[in-house]
């Protein structure tokens, strides 16, 4: 397995997770944190490496988590074009007013695919702007034989993809120095442990066996879904909730606000693990490269299906590969129906599903493309998978034509206009109807009061409101003293 490039670190990792730390520290060349989730640890990064307000630069297919967590750091996500074969940032298509006034560039690795991180790390060298990757998906990709995620000033991974182990993540970073400081932030934004999770979290696995092996699938993530685990159901985005989202931006830079965003399918994105959760978490990780093989092999026979496009270079061990179908939804119903689940799907891009929380990109069609006909398939079940859809004939995507692309329904179609002001206020939304009644405020607590190092809102008033359209622009307001962080970047 490739290394990636970094100084050894000086830095003793924190007690309870050193193994996990001391196994990825020694995969990456790089110092690394381990945290409870890598929405978590994405969020740290970017309180860290970038100032409130800030533009950052990111692919419109992407996970909604990942865009509240962006917008919950207090910063502008600014849709990149794509590539239509894998979703990656089209780095030559990027126009040079998107560049101007730019303070970050976040990248996602769709699926594994890795975005150009060559050409991004040398751009933002030239910027002066940091460089950070998400790969959560991409554990096990390499460019130019080094893994992703070694490129940056700060990565983000996910143990609970390839590794199946559903909980934790890692925070690598280039500069060992900045370690203490990340740590800190860490352990005041750690909710206390929870027996019952920790229960729940062991019998899972044991119990979704049984219930698939007595043939009851859709009872199985019934009760997922009733743990909180699973809450997007048929729907691909979660609600946006737009006006209760205004509300929010008004205390960002600050996480708890968007709490009820960032917390879907992980209500313990935050708890502090325990011993059962460490313990088989490590267990997985030794067995990491064994597991990246076979992932390997499976994503080799999917790229060899008439429904995908491989790219130049070594097969890499893709955590889901895009198959390009004709009818998405018919495809996604079939595998279903062959008791073989799907998920991660990334339609409508971020710029449609959030037009007024976004600047959008300057050529849409390629995300809308990819977005409408990407079918993610799991390598680990290529057989199964290419077995159903050669038995029933399913047809491959037409080919690409920007001019061909039939806009997303919940798209305008015209532009959103750019405020040229920072100030946001829920009057953004005032035209609009509020529900005949709104419940009770309700309350979002903390477990970090009193912290001198960080200081979150310690209770949020929120309120109810119905969806809205999504063609107005909103403007954010920049605090002009956000709550302290640790190691908030100096000016």
């Amino acid at each position: 397995m490739p290394r990636g490039e970094g100084r050894p670190s000086s830095v003793s990792p924190s007690a309870p997770y050193a193994a996990i730390e001391e196994m990825m520290r020694a995969r990456l060349g790089r110092e690394c944190l381990y945290v409870p989730s890598c929405r978590l640890g994405m969020y740290l990064a970017l309180r860290h490496w970038v100032k409130p307000g800030g533009r950052v630069l990111m692919a419109p297919v992407n996970d909604d988590v990942i865009f509240f967590v962006v917008l919950a750091a207090g910063l502008k996500p600014v849709m990149a074009p794509v590539h239509h074969e894998d979703g990656s940032i089209d780095m030559a298509a990027i126009p040079d007013a998107t560049w101007e006034g730019l303070s970050a560039v976040l990248t996602v690795n769709i699926y594994g695919n890795p975005d150009p991180v060559m050409e991004l790390r040398s751009r933002c060298h030239l910027m002066g702007i940091p460089l950070i990757e998400d790969c959560a998906h991409a554990i096990g990709t390499t460019v130019g034989g080094r893994l992703v995620g070694t490129f940056g000033e700060a990565s983000t991974y996910s143990l609970g993809k390839h590794l199946g182990a559903r909980t934790g993540g890692i925070l690598a970073i280039a500069d060992p120095a900045q370690r203490r400081t990340l740590e800190a932030a860490r352990d005041e934004l750690l909710a206390p442990g929870n027996l019952l999770s920790e229960l729940a979290y062991g019998i899972r696995p044991y119990a979704e066996s049984a219930v698939r092996g007595l043939r009851l699938t859709s009872l199985a993530w019934a009760v997922v879904r009733l743990l909180g685990m699973e809450e997007r159901g048929p729907d691909i985005r979660m609600p946006l909730r737009a006006a209760r989202l205004v509300e929010a931006l008004n205390h960002a830079p600050s996480l708890l606000p968007f709490n009820d965003w960032v917390k879907v399918d992980m209500h313990d994105y935050r708890m502090r693990p325990g011993k059962l959760r460490l313990g088989r978490t490590e267990g997985m990780l030794a067995e990491l490269d064994t597991l990246l093989n076979a992932y390997r092999e499976g994503t080799a026979k999917l790229l060899e299906s008439r429904w995908a496009i491989r790219r130049p270079g070594p097969v890499q061990p893709l955590f889901q590969v895009p198959l390009l179908v004709e009818d998405r939804e018919g495809t996604r119903n079939l595998l279903h129906r062959n008791r073989i689940n799907t998920g991660y799907l990334y339609d409508p891009p971020l710029d449609v599903y959030a037009a007024a929380f976004t600047e959008h990109s300057r050529t849409p069609e390629a995300a809308e493309w990819f977005g409408r006909h990407a079918m993610p398939a799991d390598p680990l079940k290529a057989d199964r998978i290419l077995k159903v859809l050669d038995r029933a004939g399913v047809a491959p995507a037409p080919p690409f034509s920007p001019r061909q692309v039939t806009r997303h329904p919940l798209s305008t179609g015209r532009k959103v206009r750019r405020p040229s002001s920072r100030t946001l206020t829920t009057e953004a939304f005032s035209t609009f109807p509020e529900p005949p009644a709104a419940p009770e405020p309700l309350s979002t607590p903390t477990d970090i009061s009193g912290s001198p190092g960080y200081r979150e809102q310690s209770t949020m008033q929120l309120r109810a409101a119905d969806l809205v359209p999504e063609d107005h622009t909103v403007q954010i307001r920049t605090p002009a003293a956000p709550g302290p962080f640790p190691g908030e970047p100096r000016a």
